[in-house]
């Protein structure tokens, strides 16, 4: 038994090992990314945390460039457990670790994607899995940018209140036009996409499977994971959620709220239910956390549990 009087070690983010939890208290101590350690040394490395702060494309309320730092804050109640519902603590087998934030220039918002297609792409050249915390939805177009030119055309699986799949002339900067674009594009393969939790209505779908909240309560958790599957079949997927594609009353905190969403464990149940066995995940996000018009940190706690929900199936896929 350790001595109780023996000071436990704390700042796991700048000291800790790479492999295993971390137990420092939940108010303490540095915020990284469920207490992994902060590096950019990518040797040996299966999965990378990386926060994008951006929210210039945002067409309603501003604020998920605070997205990051929110998110980190709430996983730290993650810290050194067995998490749920694995059952193991994901960083026995997986090594993680916090990459920090992509770099740009705030003044020169054209130059922006370029900026972090081009750091997205020297990360997965390491061979690590890619984690991403947003900042806007527009942040996962030069993410499907980066992982289509690793994997080749994506099946996109996207939790969502809206499509995104509005008008483009092919040089915006705009979080609900990025799935149109990716589409034209060629990153994503539309007959292999689907779209989960909409609940607006966009000028076209571009031939994306949608499965509205009213498909949810009819054929339910189970149904819906079985549309997943049969659409995406085994083509690699990256998966991004949109924290809007909850309901405001489990993610009031987000730019574009609509009424009639998914419940968390709805949301975190289709999820769980995308393990290594059926889909071939190579990339995920999570976005649209806006911490101003957020209470007591309820939305930033269900976008760390996304994101660590995605690290929990990466770990799954390494144990099996």
């Amino acid at each position: 038994m350790s001595d109780p009087t023996t000071p436990r070690p704390t700042d796991n983010a700048f000291l800790g090992e790479i492999l295993g939890g971390s137990h420092e208290p939940t108010y303490g101590g540095a915020l990284s990314f469920m207490r992994r350690r902060y590096s950019r040394a990518l040797d040996g490395i299966d999965a990378v945390v990386w926060g994008i702060p951006f929210d210039t494309a945002t067409s309603n309320r501003p604020g998920c460039r605070f997205g990051p730092q929110a998110i980190r804050r709430a996983s730290a109640i993650f810290d050194g457990d067995p998490q749920h519902p694995f059952g193991f603590d994901p960083f026995e087998t997986l090594s993680t670790v916090d990459y920090g934030d992509c770099s740009f220039d705030y003044g020169r918002p054209a130059e922006i994607p370029a900026a972090i297609e081009a750091q997205a792409r020297a990360i997965l050249d390491s061979g690590a899995q890619l984690i991403t915390l947003g900042g806007d939805h527009f942040v996962t177009y030069p993410m499907l940018k980066a992982h289509a030119a690793r994997h080749g055309r994506l099946a996109l699986i996207q939790f969502d209140a809206h499509q995104d799949t509005w008008p483009d002339d092919g040089g915006r900067v705009d979080h609900g036009t990025f799935v149109g674009r990716a589409v034209r594009e060629g990153l994503i393969d539309p007959s292999r996409s689907i779209q989960i939790g909409i609940r607006t209505v966009a000028p076209e779908d571009c031939g994306i499977e949608i499965v509205t909240p009213e498909t949810l309560d009819r054929v339910g958790v189970a149904g819906v994971l079985d549309m997943i599957r049969e659409r995406v079949g085994e083509c690699p997927s990256y998966c991004t959620f949109d924290i809007d594609c909850l309901d405001p009353a489990f993610a009031p905190g987000t730019g574009t709220p609509v009424a009639g969403g998914l419940s968390s464990r709805e949301a975190l149940a289709l999820l769980r239910g995308l393990g290594p066995a059926s889909i071939d995940i190579v990339g995920a996000d999570v976005v649209e956390v806006a911490p101003p018009y957020d209470h007591a940190d309820i939305t930033a706690i269900a976008g760390a549990t996304v994101a660590m929900i995605y690290l929990g199936l990466l770990a799954e896929r390494r144990r099996s």
